[in-house]
């Protein structure tokens, strides 16, 4: 129950850290200042879609990662029942440091990965499920469109870092309605993203990733959507300063 005595749906309700943590911000990863915040003081998940945004470095990965592997999915990518896929370790490795408070038990969950899904594809049709599809044979749009269509389809808890990576903007706006269809049927998604369109879904909960760790934010003041408009208005003033005309 909530303090206002409503159900508490949430299958997570935060990520605290454990006793053994060690917080050595002088090393790798917690020198990341967004996972050093997650591993001195937790992450608490709201319910519905938190949309993680931030440059490159500021940690989402990190933290996606970290956050799966604490919850017991394949960190590498798939669900919980995919930990036999592996490729070369380069994950955080400190996810078992963390207690998941835990709430409503989810149907499902899975975490999907920009970056390891051709090894995924390779899995995939070597231990066909849901679907026996050639992934190799769709291109990296269509495959996680499939993705989305086979594993990310019902009421569950999911992460997913940069899911729009290989996507045009038409089949980002399908994203962002299947993940707005997905938090209207009660599952809790956690994604980390570059795109302004995902992070414009309504009532998502947007948490900037930066040198300062991790901040609320709104969509209008994010970095990232005041870049866009800026380049929108007038690419030539950004281009002039990179390419010699």
């Amino acid at each position: 129950m909530t303090d206002s005595g409503e159900f508490d749906a949430r299958p997570v309700r935060a990520f605290l850290p454990g006793p053994d943590v060690r917080v050595d911000e002088s090393r790798w990863p917690a020198s990341v200042p967004a996972l050093a915040q997650v591993l001195r003081d937790g992450l608490e998940l709201s319910a519905g879609l938190t949309v993680l945004v931030g440059e490159n470095g500021s940690g989402k990965s990190t933290v996606v990662e970290t956050l799966a592997e604490a919850y017991g999915l394949n960190p590498q990518g798939g669900s919980a029942m995919g930990q036999s896929f592996r490729i070369r370790d380069s994950e955080p490795g400190v996810g078992a440091g963390l207690t998941v408070v835990r709430g409503v038990r989810p149907r499902w969950s899975y975490f999907l990965r920009a970056d390891t899904m051709h090894q995924l594809y390779t899995y995939l049709e070597q231990n066909p499920g849901k679907s026996d599809d050639p992934w190799h044979e769709l291109s990296h749009g269509e495959g996680f469109l499939e993705i989305l269509r086979t594993r990310v389809n019902q009421t569950g808890f999911y992460l997913m870092d940069e899911p729009d990576a290989p996507l045009s903007f038409t089949s980002c706006l399908g994203l962002v309605a299947l993940l707005h269809d997905l938090v209207t049927a009660g599952a809790q998604l956690v994604v980390a993203t570059h795109s302004p369109v995902l992070a414009a879904v309504p009532g998502a909960n947007v948490l900037e990733l930066g040198p300062w760790g991790i901040r609320p934010a709104t969509w209008e003041d994010l970095n990232l959507v005041v870049a866009w408009r800026q380049f929108m208005r007038d690419p030539r003033a950004f281009l002039r300063h990179l390419i010699e005309t």
